[in-house]
């Protein structure tokens, strides 16, 4: 158990660029379905909103998903994270380390952090993190075509190396999630593996979908998990 998460961590990472229609509204939906469906961490990330639209966006999540115990965090911005009432906040490689933010907010604050490859990971396990999410383990439509694939290897050799949960990110699909568990990883962060399943759907689709998509996660984490 990390700070109220337990394993195996599913996390939606917001990008409402990827949602039809691309709204603040459609973004709240996808994060109530989410929750409901079993999704277990929010990462709010959407770079073009400014702070007080960021905060607006951040409270309305934490509504949608208020009972279901899904945890939500912002990105990057502990300043709205704390405003809002989140759950935590999620630091980017080149934000402040860990322990700076650690002194600034309240116990039980999640602080997550992106790393970008195995040794990056070893080095950010130890300063206060309450979790990792590696990658970019799979090819990925977001990503350009120079960006370098970890793959399973690499996520493998960071989990064997600390005890902190890191979670996969990258290129994310329903039938790799296998590889990804029997790595070691405790669970996955993904975009397009949660907001493709918004487009156009009713609500009743995307719960469906939704849900029927965490429980075939969490099979592949349980197999996984017996297979080590």
């Amino acid at each position: 158990m990390t700070a109220g998460l337990s394993r195996p961590i599913f996390c939606l990472v917001t990008e409402r660029s990827r949602l039809s229609p691309a709204t603040d509204s459609e973004l709240v939906r996808l994060a109530g379905h989410a929750a409901a469906a079993g999704v277990t961490l929010i990462q709010i990330r959407e770079r073009d909103a400014d702070g007080g639209r960021l905060l607006s966006l951040t409270r309305a999540v934490i509504a949608a998903v208020a009972g279901t115990g899904a945890k939500v965090v912002v990105n990057d911005r502990t300043d709205v994270a704390l405003a809002a009432g989140a759950d935590g906040v999620h630091l980017r490689a080149d934000s402040p380390p860990a322990w700076q933010v650690r002194s600034i907010v309240p116990p039980g604050f999640l602080i997550g952090r992106s790393v970008h490859d195995d040794v990056e990971a070893i080095g950010a396990a130890g300063t206060g993190v309450d979790y990792l999410i590696l990658g970019t383990i799979f090819p990925s439509a977001s990503k350009s075509a120079g960006t370098t694939w970890l793959g399973p290897e690499a996520l493998e050799r960071a989990t064997r190396a600390t005890a902190i949960p890191v979670l996969a990110i990258g290129g994310i699909t329903a039938d790799k999630v296998a590889s990804i568990a029997a790595a070691g990883a405790a669970g996955v962060a993904a975009i397009g593996l949660f907001a493709d399943l918004q487009r156009d759907a009713t609500d009743d689709a995307v719960a469906m979908s939704l849900r029927r998509l965490v429980g075939d996660l969490r099979a592949a984490f349980h197999g996984g998990a017996a297979a080590r």
